[in-house]
């Protein structure tokens, strides 16, 4: 079994932990993202970790799954009005219970998959490292809208962000090519320090450079922070306009957020 899924394991595991102290109330709040409320987001990575599974499990359904998806879409309905509409409205400690055990179906199906296994995605298929680090990803980086919101610091970091700060250097060219823009030949190099006594580095160009802890600079590859919030520094023209557009993300180009607009608010 590859590391991944044990990391992606844990990621779930301390969402979930912070999704049951909460009270009733608190799951019609709404984040700094997009206004999502903390039902709406745990409805998208209850129904992005469906789709995996259906990925992982049984490629015909999946396909199934995204042509049904695609054609509610375009009847007009946004992405959470979709996944609220496909969910029956599911929401608060059932929607807690579904999805929780939905992400752990899924990292006991990617637990049986060898290394070099390849599975069906919305794009091109992914190896299954890096499939297994997108669900990580999605569920650190949107669970950062429900820790601001409630005022509540994350845990200590641990060695797992290695994965998440893997997938922000390796969608620099993903970044450009999502917009339409040409790929500079050369990509930026990264060193990041961790609050665990390691510095992460991937080399690459002698004159961009982005640098800085790597707590912050996965929160500016996942939209969850504007760069100019954080810590993390730039130098080169290169690495200023990757930093301007970056998303390690699939889907639609996104715009990284204004700064000042997402932060830990003040507890209550």
């Amino acid at each position: 079994m590859i590391q991944q899924v044990d990391d992606f394991r844990a990621e779930s595991a301390e969402l979930h932990q912070l999704l049951n102290g909460l009270g009733d109330g608190d799951w019609a709040r709404a984040t700094q993202f997009k206004a999502w409320t903390i039902d709406d987001i745990v409805r998208h990575l209850h129904m992005g970790d469906t789709m995996a599974l259906a990925s992982a499990s049984d490629p015909a359904a999946f396909t199934a799954l995204m042509a049904d998806i695609q054609a509610e879409r375009k009847k007009g309905l946004s992405r959470i009005d979709e996944t609220r509409q496909r969910l029956n409205g599911l929401c608060g400690r059932p929607l807690l219970q579904r999805w929780h055990e939905t992400a752990g179906r899924l990292c006991d199906a990617l637990a049986e998959k060898p290394a070099d296994a390849r599975l069906k995605w919305a794009g091109p298929d992914m190896g299954v490292r890096m499939f297994t680090t997108a669900r990580q990803m999605e569920t650190w980086s949107h669970a950062q809208a429900i820790y601001d919101l409630l005022g509540i610091e994350r845990p200590a970091a641990s060695p797992r962000l290695r994965n998440i700060a893997e997938i922000g250097v390796r969608t620099f060219g993903w970044a450009y090519r999502n917009r339409g823009l040409p790929v500079p030949p050369i990509a930026p190099s990264v060193r990041l320090d961790t609050p665990f006594g390691e510095t992460w580095e991937w080399k690459a160009s002698d004159s961009d450079t982005v640098e800085g802890d790597a707590i912050a600079f996965c929160q500016v590859v996942t939209q969850t922070r504007n760069i100019a919030d954080t810590s993390v520094s730039v130098r080169g023209e290169t690495a200023r306009d990757w930093m301007a557009i970056v998303q390690c993300f699939a889907g639609q180009p996104e715009t990284p957020p204004p700064p000042g607009t997402r932060y830990r608010q003040p507890d209550d």
